[in-house]
Parts: structure tokens; C-alpha cells; sequence
């Protein structure tokens, strides 16, 4: 139908002439009449919602720069994803990244679980097992969800934009939903945006603008720079950590960390005899921004 012909379909072109009763047109049409293609996106969009509260139960139970270095533990999650669901082919340097980047998160992890340095005074109850476990299925999940709207996007004709669009509907829905039977009675009360602080509204912008900057970096760079961009962010995250919480870096924590950024780094280059320019990378390694990934739960946790 013309609602899924085209990379950029019917929609794009409603939508950038100005002509919005045709872009509702090729809405209604597109995710009401089509909805067994629209309910495809449930599957991931249901997990993009449950990782994006895993996220915040791991940085609540975890030092954020420990949290930073395990977390990329999604890079082997999706690359395993990638092998197993859409038979993609790793090269030996990429299995050893994959290797290097384990050792290095279970260096980290044994560091961290050997200390057992309470938290500061007055501080939230902390469970590194909690926070382990909720980091580790957040990984498995992303991993799972990238590769699943992967092949979505790969096996149909309809553009990204709608995939994102049906997956924003459903994602919006999931995290209604579980707002509500977490916290109903509250909300009823005392207004949904109850307990929104300028931190939280500074977390929900945060996550807005990371998933346009991601875009941005997909677009305009490589994946060397992207590599070095999380490499940056696990060191700035050690270094905030370290201001703000009172973080000790240990030699075994360096350690960890260097083999962590070594890993991405090494993963990110362009395979021997690929283009120079800008290696081909799967879809499963970028996750949708913050219209697929509600933060409303999580954050009228926070702000509870």
C-alpha cells in the first residue's frame, strides 16, 4: 500500500508540504488499518520500557561510573543477538574486543563487590546485587530489542520514521500503564506531575537530547568516534563520581575500565577490506530515543 512504499513513504512527503490532514491520512492508515504490521512493535517497545526503568533501579544501587563500564555490556549482547537472530558475521578482532570487553566488566565487578564501602551518611539504601542484576538484564534487553527492530526494518517496507512513531504509541502506553499501577492512587491525588523537580525535568531533557545526539553522531561521524565518545563517557562519568560521590579509583577499577575502552575501541574499527570512511554498522547497536523509551515511571519514582 502507499503507506509503506518508499524509504521515506507517503508521510515524509505529507508531512514536510505542510499538508496535515494527509499526514493524518497516512497515519490512520499506516498504524490503525495496518495494525498486525503496527503490533510488531509491541514486542520492543514493551522492552525498551522495561530497560529504560532497569537503567534507573541499576543507577540507584551502583556507583555511576561502575555503572558506566558494565553497561556496555550491551555491545555483547547485541553482537550475540546480531549472530544468533540475523546470522551476521563477526570478525576475529571483533570476537576478541568482545572477549577483552568481559574480562574488563568482570574486573570491575569483582573490585566492586570486594570493597563493599557503605554509602555515604543519609544516603538511599544501596544492593550491589540489585544493581548488578538490573544492569545485566537492562544489557540482555537492549541487545534483544536492537536486533528484534532490526529485523523489522530490514524484513518491511515501511520507513524508519513510522517504525519510530509506532514504537513512541506503544512505548507512551506501556509507561501510562505501569505508572499507573505503581503509583494510581498518587497521581489521582496529587496530579501526575507531582514530585517533577528541575532535577527531574533535567533528567527527562537529558534523556530527550542523548537520543538526538545519538542521531546526529550515526549521521555526521564513524564508528571510531562514537567509540571514543563512550570511552569519554566512562571517564567522565569516573571523574564526576569522584567529585560528586566520594568515588575511590582503585588500580583494579583502572584496570577494568582501560580494558573496557580498549574493547569499544577496538570493536569500532572497520573491518579488513571494508570502506574506509564509515564501517557498516547494525541498527541493533542504536536504541531508539526518548519517545520509545518512557521515562515517566522511572522518574515519578525519583520524584516520589
Amino acid at each position: 500500500m502507499a503507506a509503506t512504499r518508499g524509504p521515506g513513504g507517503e508521510g515524509n512527503r505529507a508531512a514536510e508540504g505542510g499538508n496535515m490532514k494527509q499526514f493524518a491520512l497516512f497515519l490512520y492508515e499506516a498504524i490503525v488499518r495496518q495494525y498486525p504490521d503496527t503490533l510488531k512493535l509491541a514486542v520492543p517497545s514493551l522492552i525498551y520500557t522495561l530497560q529504560n526503568n532497569l537503567q534507573y533501579v541499576a543507577i540507584s544501587n551502583l556507583p555511576a561510573a561502575t555503572f558506566q563500564v558494565t553497561y556496555q555490556l550491551k555491545i555483547l549482547t547485541t553482537a550475540v543477538f546480531s549472530v544468533l537472530l540475523l546470522h551476521k558475521s563477526l570478525s576475529r578482532r571483533q570476537w576478541a574486543s568482545l572477549l577483552l570487553l568481559f574480562a574488563g566488566v568482570a574486573v570491575v565487578q569483582v573490585q566492586q563487590a570486594g570493597t563493599g564501602a557503605p554509602g555515604p551518611p543519609g544516603a538511599a539504601q544501596q544492593s550491589y546485587l540489585v544493581g548488578l542484576a538490573a544492569v545485566v538484564l537492562s544489557c540482555l534487553s537492549s541487545g534483544f530489542a536492537g536486533v528484534y527492530f532490526e529485523k523489522i526494518l530490514k524484513g518491511s517496507a515501511g520507513s524508519v520514521w513510522l517504525r519510530n512513531v509506532q514504537l513512541g504509541l506503544f512505548g507512551t502506553l506501556l509507561g501510562l500503564l505501569g505508572l499507573w499501577g505503581a503509583e494510581g492512587a498518587g497521581v489521582a491525588t496529587q496530579g501526575f506531575f507531582h514530585g517533577y523537580s528541575p532535577l527531574v525535568w533535567g533528567v527527562v531533557l537529558n534523556q530527550a537530547l542523548g537520543g538526538l545526539l545519538v542521531a546526529v553522531v550515526v549521521k555526521y561521524a564513524d564508528n571510531i568516534l562514537k567509540g571514543f565518545a563512550t570511552s569519554l563517557s566512562i571517564v567522565a562519568s569516573t571523574a564526576a563520581s569522584m567529585y560528586l560521590f566520594d568515588f575511590h579509583l582503585r588500580p583494579p577499577f583502572a584496570l577494568g575500565a582501560a580494558l573496557v575502552i580498549g574493547a569499544v575501541y577496538l570493536y569500532s574499527l572497520p573491518k579488513a577490506g571494508g570502506p574506509s570512511g564509515r564501517p557498516p554498522e547494525p541498527i541493533a547497536t542504536l536504541e531508539p530515543s526518548l519517545p520509545t523509551r518512557p521515562p515517566a515511571l522511572a522518574c515519578k519514582e525519583k520524584g516520589s
